[in-house]
């Protein structure tokens, strides 16, 4: 973050101009923030000023009283819960924290996580050794890693990291070869699960289960689980791993393919080495943001901070309703083990009933995608069949169009 003057008027810490507080832009309330905290790092003054509903009063005050410092590792801060306690209350009082048009929030907090994002994070989540035996496992691995290539707008184009994709079988390797499509086209390649890999699994499968639970119990209505979300246990099935090497290497906003996660697909991301930023956005309707002035980031971002050894849990809220994304970085701390990279694992439970011999086919023959109304008002949140094989290099898609319809449990009618 650039960093801002300072306004021209003196203002000492007892006399905080009421203005401020009102229309006054968010880099001014910020450069004065900055003169009267300046042993702090802007972007947890920026955090408390949001948290304070842009309140420089309050949030100079709630600095003073709360704790002032965090550690320059990621996931260390404090929960900014401790930042909104008004000064004459003895107990804290909950209060929404929102993001603001055009700006970013950034969360290391699990409870800020988990209460402001459809996600929840667990830090230190494996053993340190078995944590550094994956990550080493896997940066051998992905010395052979290639980037996609698939056709966006008529052009041929390269995914901005290298990836793999890893499944349990040989024989599940020959058919995602040859019955699964993902942009339209089949993966080239596909591994045999590793032995960390396989051991980390069953690690994943049970904390992602428990939080399943929890984030049901904390924050779905009634304590239910939501419309088309399956009841049965999440038991991982393949893994796709992602390695970003450097700061530069990112993966742009996307919400994931449903096609064979079936509906309210839940996935659980591991990260391993560089610490690096996720954020995450609520999708709001074309005709929705056109009342708000047709802003392509009307709500503002969320940055989640992902260090080394760290479960990040993407609920049943998120591909529906949310796009997430790796932004680049200005600069990043190289790790002792993985230098300048980033290992992800994102372990999904592939459901046998949304099997590509279940699914519709276009009239080009290929299994089509399932996907999700977002763009429109109408309709929004309604699943639908396409074809996909306009993302083949060298092929034409065709027109194929077919509403998709679940029971209440995410399992396709028939």
């Amino acid at each position: 973050m650039k960093a801002f003057l300072r306004p021209k008027r003196k203002s000492s810490p007892e006399a905080v101009p009421e203005s401020l507080d009102n229309d006054e832009p968010t880099e001014l309330k910020l450069a004065l923030l900055v003169s009267l905290h300046p042993s702090l790092e802007q972007d947890i003054l920026l955090d408390v000023l949001t948290a304070c509903n842009g309140s420089v009063d309050q949030a100079s005050a709630s600095l003073k009283a709360g704790p002032s410092k965090r550690s320059g590792s990621a996931g260390a801060q404090q929960s900014l819960r401790k930042y909104t306690v008004p000064r004459n209350s003895t107990s804290p009082v909950k209060k929404k924290i929102k993001t603001k048009k055009g700006s970013t929030l950034h969360l290391y907090d699990p409870q800020d996580v988990a209460e402001h994002t459809p996600c929840t994070i667990v830090h230190d989540f494996l053993p340190p050794q078995l944590a550094n035996d994956l990550l080493q496992e896997l940066l051998e691995e992905s010395r052979t890693y290639e980037k996609t290539t698939f056709k966006l707008f008529d052009n041929l184009v390269a995914s901005p990291h290298t990836s793999s994709f890893y499944v349990e079988s040989y024989d599940e390797i020959q058919a995602q070869k040859t019955d699964y499509h993902y942009n339209g086209a089949r993966l080239s390649d596909v591994r045999r699960i590793t032995p960390h890999l396989i051991k980390v699994k069953s690690i994943v499968q049970d904390a992602v289960n428990n939080e399943i639970q929890e984030r049901i119990r904390a924050c779905y209505p009634g304590g239910k689980k939501l419309k088309y979300q399956s009841p049965r246990t999440w038991v991982p099935n393949s893994a796709f791993v992602n390695c970003y090497n450097g700061s530069q290497e990112s993966v742009g906003w996307h919400s994931d393919q449903l096609t064979y996660l079936g509906p309210r697909a839940v996935i659980g991301s591991l990260s391993l080495g560089v610490a690096r930023e996720f954020r995450v956005r609520r999708i709001l309707p074309k005709d929705d943001k056109k009342r708000q002035g047709g802003d392509s980031d009307p709500e503002g971002q969320i940055s989640i901070h992902l260090p080394h050894n760290s479960l990040l849990v993407m609920h049943a809220e998120m591909q529906e309703e949310w796009k997430h994304c790796v932004t680049p970085a200005t600069s990043i701390t190289p790790h002792p083990i993985a230098g300048n990279r980033r290992i992800n694992v994102t372990y999904r439970d592939y459901r046998a009933n949304m099997h590509p011999r279940f699914t519709p086919r276009c009239t080009c023959r290929v299994p089509c995608v399932l996907r999700v109304v977002q763009k429109k008002r109408e309709n929004f949140g309604k699943y639908f069949w396409m074809c996909h094989a306009g993302n083949i290099p060298g092929k034409e898609g065709c027109t194929f169009f077919q509403w998709a319809e679940f029971d209440d449990d995410g399992n396709p009618k028939t």
